[in-house]
């Protein structure tokens, strides 16, 4: 490595995956001894480890149809991204996240003179295999999160390496974070034995505009199935006041947590969540916290969910199922995600203990599978990056001009 270390240029597009931008940050300067520098985009959290973005990621913080009446400037995002990539000329490129954008970015530096990592594969396995191929001319190195991943790419001769789930950062500490959510009840007013539900309707806006009411009318129902219920409902910026707003108007208390540190108190407080469908799910599982997960899109991109959910690869959305190939969360999508279904999904999961346990059993089923041996995903993803930089240089040069 130089004196000054590697440039690593990263992009994130979603909450989650500026999460795992920050985890590959502090792993990569770990494993550096600080001897790494950073570029690219990323949130509130990738900026506190020391990242200045390129321009807000909420910009690419869209799905589905939401990104037809801004395409024009998305378009130019990417331009205008592809243009610095090249003009710092880093000695490695890792895109996390943000199929959409991150396929559009790789697709334009195909042949430059520094290898491009993906962090999270695309869903190709899921729907359109036949993308594969495509992602596999441009991509260096994949880093994938599910373990069956690997049999699906290597037929395409993609380099790929399993790195475990982003929950799996937090593997083995579900335990630590029982005083903190006894604290949180505590400091919220929250009686140690009254029902306790976290409410995790999503991260982006259209999320929220698709899912808060129905959350609100789900509420509404449990609030006479389990009395003395209370809500805890963790959020992030983007999208914390309107989620306050609505959740005004609930049938039961509910406390709103902007910071994304209170999260895993909240999991250890709670009975049971009531989450959408996404890496939070996950999150859950690995905190041990019994969940029902849910999801609607679009009336136009339900055509195409339909389909997708009729595929070989994708019989179910939560993490946990996937890899167990059957149903340990229960999942209600689109018209099946009614007010009485959720509600009595959860009703069920905080009032029967043999419910609870056949869950919990699964769970610790799935987390050994979707972790490497305990150890952080981030550190092996920055191991793995800086080996495929290594290996770059030795067959191609440095890749800074």
């Amino acid at each position: 490595m130089s004196a000054t270390g590697p440039l690593v240029y990263i992009t994130a597009g979603e909450p989650s995956g500026d999460q795992i931008g920050a985890n590959l940050m502090q792993a990569l300067k770990e494993a550096t001894g600080g001897a790494v520098r950073f570029a690219g985009i990323g949130g509130d959290r990738m900026q506190a480890e020391g990242l200045v973005t390129l321009f807000p990621m909420s910009e690419l913080s869209l799905m589905g149809f939401e990104v037809v009446p801004k395409l024009p400037k998305l378009l130019a995002r990417i331009r205008e991204t592809v243009d610095d990539i090249r003009a710092r000329r880093p000695d490695a490129l890792v895109t996390i996240d943000a199929q959409g954008f991150s396929k559009r970015i790789g697709k334009k530096l195909k042949g430059a003179p520094f290898p491009i990592v993906q962090y999270v594969a695309p869903t190709v396995w899921a729907w359109k295999p036949w993308r594969a191929r495509t992602v596999a001319r441009y991509l260096t190195h994949l880093l994938t999160i599910f373990p069956f991943e690997a049999r699906f790419f290597d037929r395409f001769g993609l380099p790929n390496t399993f790195v475990g789930h982003l929950a799996a950062e937090r593997a083995g500490r579900a335990e630590e974070f029982a005083p903190e959510g006894a604290a949180l009840r505590a400091r919220l007013g929250i009686a140690p034995g009254a029902p306790l539900l976290c409410a995790l309707p999503g991260s982006r806006r259209g999320e929220i505009r698709r899912h808060i009411e129905l959350f609100g009318e789900t509420v509404a129902l449990l609030a006479r199935r389990l009395p003395g219920l209370v809500c805890v409902l963790p959020t992030v910026p983007a999208v914390a006041e309107r989620v306050e707003a609505e959740a005004r108007r609930w049938a039961v208390p509910v406390h709103v947590l902007r910071d994304p540190a209170e999260k895993y108190a909240a999991f250890a407080a709670a009975d049971v969540a009531l989450a959408a469908s996404g890496t939070v799910t996950t999150e859950t599982s690995f905190a041990g916290l019994p969940t029902v997960v849910m999801y609607r899109v679009n009336p136009v991109s339900a055509q195409l969910f339909r389909f997708v959910l009729k595929t070989k690869w994708l019989r179910f959305v939560s993490a946990v199922n996937l890899v167990l190939d059957r149903a340990v969360l229960p999942e209600y999508l689109q018209h099946f995600a009614t007010p009485d279904a959720l509600a009595g999904a959860v009703e069920r999961l905080a009032k029967d203990p043999a419910a609870r346990a056949e869950q919990l059993a699964g769970i610790r089923e799935a987390v050994q599978l979707l972790s490497v041996g305990g150890e952080r995903p981030s550190r092996i993803a920055a191991r793995t990056i800086l080996d495929v930089i290594a290996q770059w240089r030795k067959t191609h040069g440095s890749g800074q001009g």
